[in-house]
């Protein structure tokens, strides 16, 4: 008697059109099934009852909830043979086929595509399926990029392509449609952000006065929306031009089918305030106390530090702390007062704007014409505020590390598109719980931490 062979039947299809139907594509896949395994009922293969279907479920990854539940089964020594109608419908993956034939082979199952007559029990059968699999995931691949050449030929033309509709737009017959009451909304928003110029106090507003983001239904019941605005939103919503009647792809803007809600002038007065407002972030003149070095410096381990500040009596104390996370050493962490690094970087950049280069000696006409960029800037990182040593060093690009014997500089300057690279010849000192930097007596300038 042959030995008894538990078979389990996947099925799966890779959209839900059509399964509301008495008889879908699952069924026809499950009826040729079992209908294979019945003809192999003399080498002791039966069917079992549980029902393993992914209706709605991609190939592309084996992250599908049926296909977890028969891997589970398998593992746990209930299923001996999977059938499938055809090889794609358990994964056009490649890799993902070695994978689930590994974890057959450890529990001893084996799989078996009903209409290719491919088996993994034997090699040949291995290879084949192999092959088949190689040409599927071939098939996926260049039917993904038909459709990314689809939407982006669509966009190019104008056209929208799909996702979540922006507010002030209803979708119809897939082209986007004024909304009268949330267009008035958005062009609320617009007009208020201009006056307000900040989205925090934009956003206290639009919850005060009761403006709230559009109550949508999702194809599984839920219910999202009908919120306050948040600042994420809000800054989407800002940025977004299809206010204007554009359709974005990517990094490209191209004119679209649907009609705008906010006027051109207005939508560029909106993102040159955005934009200065994220420049003043940056440069700390939204700080009550900005850091010079800030998002530039980083420790002898190469991670970023960022600035701390701790009070002891009237005092305030400012540090460069390295940025870690929960689960790293603590112990490893390094700590600088401001005082110690910030005046060699202003120091050692100054000192070389001042200098011409070789390129700039061999040409006296081009260094005439540059010097007094980079004097200004010079005299700006010595006499200025930090905010303005701030917006020197960030629009010379500067990036600035720590290491045990010294520190290194580089920034590039706007006419000279090679870096510049400075070492200051340093020592690190530890004074209590801090460090502090040593500079040699030749590196030394008045700005900077003694020779000890």
């Amino acid at each position: 008697m042959a030995e008894r062979k538990r078979c389990a039947i996947y099925t799966r299809k890779s959209t839900e059109e059509g399964l509301e139907q008495d008889f879908n594509s699952l069924d026809a896949q499950r009826e040729a099934c079992a209908a294979y395994i019945l003809s192999q009922a003399g080498e002791g293969w039966e069917a079992i009852a549980e029902h393993y279907d992914d209706g709605g479920w991609s190939g592309g990854n084996i992250d599908r909830p049926a296909l977890s539940q028969l891997l589970g089964d398998v593992e746990a020594g209930k299923v001996d043979v999977i059938a499938v109608y055809k090889v794609d419908r358990l994964t056009r993956s490649l890799a993902d086929f070695a994978k689930i034939v590994e974890k057959l082979d450890a529990r001893g199952a084996s799989f078996v595509s009903v209409t290719q007559a491919f088996n993994t029990t034997s090699s040949m059968g291995r290879l084949t399926l192999n092959v088949l699999l190689s040409f599927a995931q071939f098939e996926r691949e260049v039917t993904s990029e038909r459709i990314r050449d689809k939407v982006a030929a669509s966009k190019n033309k104008g056209m929208w392509m799909g996702g979540a509709v922006p507010h002030g737009y209803r979708v119809e017959q897939r082209k986007p449609l004024i909304e009268p009451a949330e267009a008035e909304a958005v062009r609320h928003i617009f007009e208020r952000y201009l006056e307000l110029r900040s989205i925090p106090m934009l956003v206290d507003e639009l919850a005060r006065d009761g403006y709230r983001t559009r109550r949508r239904v999702l194809t599984d019941g839920r219910v999202i929306g009908n919120v306050c605005f948040g600042r994420g939103a809000l800054g989407l919503m800002l940025k977004n031009p299809i206010y204007i009647g554009k359709i974005r792809h990517k990094d490209l803007v191209h004119d679209g089918e649907h009609e705008a809600i906010i006027d051109r002038a207005t939508f560029d007065a909106v993102q040159e305030t955005l934009k200065r407002n994220n420049h003043e972030k940056v440069v700390g003149k939204r700080t009550g106390r900005p850091s010079l070095l800030t998002g530039m410096l980083t420790d002898p381990d190469g991670k970023p530090m960022s600035a701390s500040r701790g009070k002891k009596g009237a005092k305030t104390y400012c540090y460069y702390v390295t940025r870690i996370g929960p689960c790293e050493d603590r112990d490893k962490v390094w700590r600088f007062p401001t005082g110690e690094i910030d005046p060699i970087v202003v120091e050692a950049i100054a000192r070389r704007l001042e200098q011409p280069t070789s390129a700039d000696t061999a040409d006296p006409a081009e260094w005439t014409s540059r010097s007094e960029a980079n004097l200004g800037m010079a005299e700006m990182l010595r006499d200025g505020s930090t905010i303005e040593q701030r917006e020197v060093l960030l629009k010379l690009q500067t990036g600035v590390q720590l290491k045990s014997d010294l520190v290194d500089v580089t920034f590039t300057c706007p006419a000279d598109p090679a870096p510049t690279a400075i070492s200051v010849a340093a020592t690190l000192v530890r004074r209590g719980h801090e460090m502090k930097i040593a500079v040699a007596p030749d590196d030394r300038s008045p700005a900077t931490s003694p020779w000890w």
